[in-house]
């Protein structure tokens, strides 16, 4: 049984950078609906948002009828918890805080089965062999998982090349606000300094021989990064998609004329 391939061969084969959007809302149905959208690409957040292992589950098998490769950010390095979610028959993770090569080191050993890691082996069990449907699944893991870690401090920036460098590293991925928070300029990811350091980051990674990539709503910004080299932006997330909209509703139809002659029709 074949599975997907994974962001790193996704990002390789690429003739241009990859464009996602965040999924934070724990909905497999509004995952489903990102997915048709036609995004490059979607991250799952169980850092920040209300997903743990159930949800993210039902938001991989949302988006698995979808051409859209799914991303899961984990909350942390923790070994138990990517043991978790790689069950779960997610293939590509985004692990956030790595500030050394020696962290990034500590969550390759993580996805990897031993004797080259710690991964425990439940494969027979899970969804990410599909239940030992999927051939030599364990002796070809490595082959259907990548990994990103997120640089977002001051530094991780200083330490961006070796952590890029490190061998099971498929990319890096820079957080402008956490960046910016550790620079003393909190809620300023679009300070020129923050830009700065964020393109600083790419440098470091491309001349590693590794794709870079950040988060970027701002139109204006996010195209400043791809022309620095970014390889994959995340342009977007349904929640702020919906709290937009809503707003923009709100705003040209709550107390006008036309909403109360709409709302009188009913």
């Amino acid at each position: 049984m074949p599975l997907p391939l994974t962001f790193r061969d996704a990002l390789a084969t690429a003739s241009r950078p990859l464009a996602g959007v965040w999924a934070c809302s724990g909905s497999p149905l509004v995952a489903e609906i990102l997915a048709g959208a036609g995004m490059d690409w979607m991250l799952i957040d169980m850092e920040h948002s209300p997903n743990a292992l159930e949800s993210t589950l039902a938001q991989l098998q949302a988006i698995a009828a979808s051409a859209t490769t799914p991303l899961v950010r984990v909350p942390s390095g923790d070994t138990v918890t990517i043991k978790q979610v790689l069950d779960l028959g997610a293939q590509n993770l985004l692990v956030p805080m790595i500030s050394s090569a020696a962290e990034a080191e500590a969550v390759v050993a993580a996805i990897r089965y031993p004797p080259r890691g710690r991964r425990g082996v439940g494969s027979a069990l899970a969804r990410s062999a599909r239940w030992n449907r999927v051939e030599d699944y364990l002796q070809n893991a490595d082959a259907y998982v990548s990994l990103f870690v997120q640089v977002e401090t001051a530094a991780a920036v200083e330490a961006a090349g070796e952590i890029a460098a490190v061998d099971g590293v498929d990319g890096v991925f820079v957080g402008p606000s956490d960046l910016a928070a550790s620079m003393g300029l909190l809620g300023q990811q679009s300070h020129p300094d923050v830009t700065a350091a964020v393109i600083r980051t790419f440098d470091a990674v491309r001349a590693a021989g590794k794709p870079a990539g950040v988060n970027a709503f701002d139109p204006a910004v996010a195209q400043g990064y791809l022309d620095a080299g970014a390889s994959f932006v995340l342009v977007g997330a349904d929640v702020a998609l919906l709290a937009r909209g809503s707003e923009a509703l709100a705003a040209r139809w709550v107390g006008s004329a036309g909403a109360t002659d709409e709302r009188a029709s009913y």
